[in-house]
């Protein structure tokens, strides 16, 4: 029987393990196996609803033990260290537990087909203090980091306020502007902006959960983009749009800067401008671990994508596919499949059908990237976005109630690729209910 290891279980991989754990492991044709380093799966597009405390990581993760038994695949918990494409295995470190005791060995996981969808993670630039003075929002472990403290500087905020009222100073804890939490995100696409809505969003809901007197003008969110515009994928009015939407809610918004250096509270602009900041935020650029270096030599491009050919294959070795984010594919236009999760998910479907062809002695077939638009959801004040007119040459521009259903839908989609249509007509069931049981904002 045939191993298919892959490794990565964001939302392209976890997809292609579900399609093929029905279809192959299923049958017994094949011995699935997924392997990543966390234990639990979080649809990437939402870390900015975990990071405000707006989605409940709890809820919302998928245990991939769970969902293997359900799909039958197996899994394996750990971090790919190297690839032996002689003997073809992959090698994982080891396990640790929180007191640093080893929990399990460096292992060999052997394979006959590898499908590496290990997605990607932000990309500091080698700018000098980022990895010191700011937060990613690369993982759940990174935006429950950051919602923990959020939730401390408004804490701290509320409290300052009560010690005005009745004329104490000695004891009250020095925030950067007293007046009003301050926090800045770099980085224009989706994630920083998305991430400014949904905070303006949750200073409104923090009054009615016992902080005090707060809303959002006790809030200055700065968010800092190196381009001439927000959303560069987006139409220009559609990011003009969005950039009146932000400025109305309050965001002080910095275009054409450039972050030379960050410091704790502090960040340095290439004009010497300094940015002060209780919390930073870096959400600018992507780019693949450099474990990738260590993949035998296997091809990658400057930001360590594995380069494949249009079948998904590695340039290199046709037993070794590459999907998601990680993967760097050259359209017929010039440009490379962009990093989004519609790019994965479209990938995990056209990898499952050329492995089956491979089972079935058929020829693989060319992936072509589908754009399907672009969804930015503004939180609960709306959202907007362009959607691909399959009967035009123009771009639909979509907002308001309309785009943020559609946006909803994207999830929905993956959800519905992992569950069928049975379950996530529970789930979204489910959802529903919880908004009456549930408080608006996770606050612990």
């Amino acid at each position: 029987m045939k191993n298919i290891v892959i490794v990565g279980g964001g939302a392209g991989g976890i997809e292609l393990a579900t399609f093929l754990g029905d279809k192959l492991g299923r049958k017994k044709q094949a011995k699935v196996t997924l392997v990543d380093r966390n234990a639990t799966h979080l649809w990437k597009p939402l870390l900015h609803e975990i990071a405000t405390g707006v989605m409940d990581d709890g809820v919302d993760s998928l245990s991939y033990r769970a969902h293997g038994k359900n799909h039958y695949f197996s899994f394996e918990q750990g971090s790919i260290t190297r690839i032996n494409r002689e003997q073809k295995y992959i090698e994982l470190a080891p396990i640790y537990g929180q007191e640093g005791d080893m929990l399990v060995i460096a292992r060999r996981i052997p394979y006959d087909y590898l499908v590496v969808a290990i997605g990607s993670k932000s990309n500091d630039f080698n700018t000098k203090g980022v990895a010191e003075n700011a937060i990613f929002l690369d993982s759940s472990d990174q935006a429950l980091r950051f919602q923990h403290k959020m939730l401390e500087l408004f804490l701290k905020f509320s409290e300052n306020r009560v010690l005005d009222d009745i004329g104490e100073e000695e004891s009250k804890q020095k925030l950067v502007d007293e007046n009003k939490v301050n926090i800045a995100i770099v980085g224009g696409g989706a994630t920083g902006v998305e991430l400014t809505a949904e905070l303006y969003h949750a200073a409104e809901d923090l009054s009615s959960y016992g902080y005090g007197k707060i809303d959002s003008s006790c809030l200055q969110v700065t968010l800092v983009e190196a381009g001439e515009r927000l959303l560069p994928a987006l139409p220009k009015d559609l990011s003009t749009a969005v950039l009146e939407e932000l400025c109305e809610m309050g965001a002080n918004v910095k275009l054409n800067t450039m972050i030379t250096e960050a410091k704790p509270n502090t960040l340095l602009t290439k004009d010497g401008e300094e940015i002060k900041a209780d919390l930073i935020v870096w959400a600018a650029g992507v780019r693949t671990s450099t474990v990738t270096q260590s993949f035998d030599g296997l091809e990658i491009n400057r930001i360590n994508q594995l380069v494949v050919k249009d079948t998904l294959q590695t340039t290199v070795d046709d037993s070794i596919f590459a999907i998601g984010d990680c993967a760097a594919l050259t359209q017929e236009n010039g440009k490379l499949v962009p990093p989004r999760a519609q790019a994965a998910h479209q990938m995990a479907k056209a990898c499952a059908k050329n492995i089956f062809a491979i089972f079935e002695n058929k020829p693989l077939k060319a992936f072509k990237y589908n754009d399907k638009g672009t969804l930015v959801s503004l939180s609960s004040f709306t959202a907007l976005g362009s959607l691909t007119n399959k009967f035009g040459k123009n771009p639909l521009t979509v907002h308001g109630k309309f785009a943020q259903f559609a946006y909803v839908s994207l999830y929905r989609m993956h959800q519905h690729a992992l569950h069928g249509c049975i379950k996530i007509g529970l789930i979204i069931l489910v959802d529903k209910i919880n908004r009456y049981l549930k408080p608006r904002l996770k606050l612990h």
